[in-house]
């Protein structure tokens, strides 16, 4: 090598020249580590609010449904003789309900007007977990059935929390249910198949 080549020429790096890397260096890594672990967070939380926005959307298409159904029910149906939909096989049949879903537990009207209550908080309180599409569908079909049977229980007669749910929906040898009902039993069935699959809300998968 000359002596201008010498001069001039590239100096070593670190690792061609044995140095450890500086302080400085160290702390650039880590910083862009810190800055792609926030992108990532980034990248995550709009996925997160998206599977709210449905929870919320399917709750309120199920609540609205259910409200005006009974709206018309009340209106048109009830004190009225039964409409056959399917002759021998399902009628719409205005009924009050005091019991649960399916006119079970006439007894207990108040018990299970806490019990809805409870399940819609628990449902709330979990959408802040919530990133899977099929559990936001699932859990809004039960928010959604929940709060509509919860708005009869509130409003209706005889009185506060003890109000009868209004059921139509007769199927030839089985209870008659509502709109509220088949949303609730619906969003349950999903659950049992999400996690029989290993689905959790949060988007994860486990195996046992």
């Amino acid at each position: 090598m000359t002596e201008a080549e010498r001069i001039i020429g590239t100096p070593d790096t670190p690792e061609d020249s044995g140095e450890q890397p500086t302080a400085a260096g160290a702390a650039s890594v880590s910083g862009a580590a810190t800055g792609a672990d926030e992108r990532e967070s980034a990248a995550e939380r709009p996925r997160g609010r998206r599977r709210i926005v449905v929870l919320f959307a399917v709750a309120a298409f199920a609540y609205a449904l259910d409200l005006i159904s009974k709206m018309v029910v009340v209106a048109k149906l009830e004190h009225h003789a039964p409409i056959k939909v399917v002759d021998g096989w399902l009628e719409l049949n205005a009924i009050r309900n005091p019991g649960a879903a399916f006119g079970f537990g006439e007894a207990f009207t108040v018990i299970f007007t806490v019990i809805a209550a409870a399940v819609i908080v628990v449902i709330i309180r979990l959408a802040r977990k919530l990133y899977s599409l099929p559990w936001a569908i699932a859990l809004g079909l039960l928010l959604g059935g929940a709060i509509g049977n919860l708005t009869d229980r509130i409003f209706r007669t005889p009185g506060l929390f003890e109000g009868q749910v209004v059921d139509f929906i007769a199927p030839k040898g089985f209870a008659v249910f509502n709109l509220a009902d088949s949303a609730i039993v619906c969003g349950g069935i999903l659950i049992v198949l999400l996690s029989f699959r290993g689905l959790d809300p949060d988007g994860t998968v486990h195996k046992d």
